[in-house]
């Protein structure tokens, strides 16, 4: 038997990223970037190396450039870690897997360490293949938890739920993790959005900014954990302004919400200290009058334009500064 699972990179639209403060976001996927896992039956389990976690290099250059590139960690103890997990899981709830071993690679086309959720998306892709292998039904609302917990509890990465609740449901969806829904029900109030509401979109990134999320994110969790009253109103900012998009949107004016992503970025940047590189993704998009934010925790950003005379021009500054852009293909 063998089986494979593709999931999609994502952006988060607007409201991140409160997904971890009991805020609310608005995230989706596009289909211009992927993770592919491939499981097949084999006498032992073995988790297979990919070209991103080569310990051969032709030179110290080049080791030195994939680091840069690629951080200090392939693809294999995210994977190891999410069958663990799947383990652990299937464990609690009495659930009996047949004995029998496989095989498991997988490959990505998503830039890495560049916020677009390529290391979630190999987590929900691998726990998926599991799930078909040995025939498991994990329901829609607990499995973005389970993902949650690989980072989270078995590797110890800051992380919240928004990448891993897109990621299982595809699409567009509004997540609202209100803290007493989470912790009666153990997971948000999810909602999808039909992507055909959505504005013109675009993403943009630049390769050479390649960060961990659990570096971006630590210094603000302290902060917030201690109370800093900042850090709190900045969290309430960002999920009423995911409120207040998801009004817009669902009532036909999505092309309305790039002054509410400009306040989402500089809100964040009130609170984080920023990459100078990352700020300017953001301001040479205001300079032909489009609006754009973080897609994640940093070396991309997501945004809206009003036609295509202004993408050109997106296109134009943005390709001075080195930085790639595309249009994001959706569901």
């Amino acid at each position: 038997m063998a089986c494979e699972a593709t999931v999609y990179a994502r952006a988060g639209l607007i409201g991140n990223p409160s997904d971890g403060y009991y805020g609310k976001c608005i995230s989706f996927i596009f289909r211009n970037f992927a993770a592919k896992v491939s499981l097949y039956e084999s006498p032992e389990v073995e988790v297979v190396p990919s070209v991103q976690d080569r310990s051969k290099y032709a030179s110290i250059a080049d080791l030195s450039e994939d680091v840069d590139k690629n951080g200090y960690y392939g693809g294999i103890r995210l994977m190891k870690a999410a069958i663990k997990k799947f383990a652990d899981y299937c464990q609690a709830n009495k659930i009996k897997l047949p004995k029998r071993n496989f095989s498991i690679r997988y490959r990505s086309t998503i830039p890495r360490r560049l916020g677009l959720a390529g290391s979630s998306a190999l987590v929900t892709a691998t726990i998926r293949c599991l799930m078909e292998y040995y025939d498991v039904e994990i329901p829609h609302t607990i499995l973005p938890n389970l993902i949650l917990s690989v980072e989270t509890e078995e590797l110890g990465i800051s992380a919240g739920l928004q990448d891993r609740v897109i990621q299982v449901y595809g699409g567009c969806v509004f997540m609202d993790f209100d803290k007493s829904v989470m912790e009666h029900q153990g997971y948000g109030r999810y909602e999808e959005i039909d992507v055909r509401l959505l504005p013109n979109l675009f993403i943009a990134y630049r390769e050479d900014l390649g960060e961990g999320s659990e570096t971006f994110h630590n210094n603000v969790r302290e902060r917030w954990l201690q109370g800093d009253p900042a850090v709190i109103n900045a969290m309430k900012t960002f999920a009423q302004l995911a409120q207040d998009a998801r009004d817009m949107i669902l009532d036909g004016r999505g092309r309305e919400i790039g002054p509410l992503m400009d306040r989402n970025f500089d809100t964040r940047r009130s609170i984080y200290t920023l990459d100078p590189r990352n700020v300017d993704m953001v301001e040479r998009a205001r300079s032909v009058g489009a609006h754009g934010k973080f897609a994640g925790s940093g070396g991309s950003i997501v945004g809206v334009y009003d036609d295509e005379a202004m993408y050109q021009r997106l296109l134009q500054v943005m390709e001075e500064g080195g930085i790639t852009v595309i249009k994001p293909q959706l569901d």
